[in-house]
């Protein structure tokens, strides 16, 4: 069946060198699927081959395109800190446009794009694939322009696949954002809890989101005739943020303390450290905005539309956070995190071409 994935396919992955990137050998196995790497840097990937490139650069995705039959497009500039809104326009939009053309150019008709639940903004309501789209910041409104991209191609000549995904917050072995740095702050004792923790945090664990990609691409379009092939992607039930801090206590090892601050005071007491992070461009794990979205933010999604098409994942939340503490105790505790932000230009070739 066209443009389902299936063993006789090869499948370029766009930003395989990333956290999720890392994960995807074990699905495209289970598959059959031969895969090939691309990034702008070498992955953790066992000596895999990685072709070295910029996703903004056409002739390197032609190049790295031929004689493949599907583009997973992962690569994204997607950090909330020391990125500029025009290098998010470039790679994620500029990026798509890019990929489109050297798809183009070998008749690749079959595309899967990692979007994010941050094209739906702040709603009054847990969203699902219907709602309407408001995202509030770059990384969310340059994903959303880069699903219009995709939609514009996929519309432009019969028989393509758009398939995009829209992940809440991914976490799990080798990732080291939020989750790695409560896990972190947890650890070495200089966490105390703010708020009531009773604020709903939508999350997915990396090796269910990646299997539920690989669910839904092997399967043809379970959408309604004319309706895009969007899918939510988040593990249920949601935990709340007390529930996450407990899992973290609890897997360390650890008695949670009963202590808990007012969030008011909490939000006052992080100032300085906003001050220090806007005067020396730092990335600080304490924050004002760390505090609010991890004890206030409610950040929940719907995600019913990937469930009626019978994926089961196979981790729990509680399992995966738990999973990622045995790997934070085992090899993260002394990993240094590689911060790779996107060059604000096409990144040059390492064979001295552009």
């Amino acid at each position: 069946m066209d443009n389902v994935l299936t063993s006789a396919d090869r499948v370029l992955v766009l930003g395989a060198s990333g956290f999720v990137g890392s994960h995807l050998a074990p699905m495209f196995a289970g598959l059959g699927v031969e895969f090939v790497r691309f990034d702008l840097f070498e992955g953790p990937h066992d000596g895999a081959p990685t072709t070295i490139g910029d996703v903004r650069d056409v002739d390197a995705l032609i190049e790295a395109m031929a004689g493949c039959t599907a583009v997973l497009n992962l690569a994204a500039a997607h950090h909330d800190f020391g990125i500029s809104t025009a290098t998010f326009e470039s790679v994620n939009v500029g990026g798509a446009r890019a990929v489109c053309a050297a798809m183009d150019h070998h008749g690749i008709t079959n595309l899967c794009f990692y979007s994010s639940v941050a094209v739906y903004g702040e709603q009054d309501a847990p969203p699902s694939e219907s709602a309407t789209p408001a995202p509030v910041n770059d990384y969310g409104r340059s994903k959303l322009a880069a699903e219009a991209v995709y939609r514009e191609w996929e519309r432009s000549a019969p028989g393509r696949r758009a398939l995009i995904i829209r992940p809440a917050v991914v976490f799990g072995p080798r990732n080291f954002a939020n989750v790695y740095r409560l896990i972190h702050q947890i650890d070495r004792r200089r966490f105390l809890s703010a708020g009531d923790g009773a604020n709903r945090k939508s999350m997915c664990y990396v090796t269910n989101v990646v299997d539920a990609i690989g669910h839904l691409w092997a399967a043809p379009p379970q959408v309604a005739a004319g309706q895009d092939e969007v899918y939510n992607y988040v593990d249920k039930p949601d935990l709340t943020s007390r529930e996450v801090v407990s899992a973290v206590y609890a897997a360390l090892g650890r008695r949670e303390p009963g202590l808990r601050i007012p969030l008011a005071p909490a939000l006052w007491a992080a100032k300085p450290f906003d001050l220090i992070a806007a005067a020396t461009g730092r990335n600080l794990p304490i924050t004002s905005a760390r505090i609010h979205k991890l004890a206030n933010a409610e950040t929940s999604f719907l995600a019913d539309r990937v469930a009626a098409t019978g994926f089961e994942p196979s981790v729990t939340l509680p399992e995966g956070l738990e999973a990622m503490v045995r790997w934070y105790l085992d090899v993260g505790r002394e990993a240094t995190p590689v911060v790779h932000l996107p060059p604000a230009e096409v990144a040059r070739r390492t064979d001295g071409t552009s």
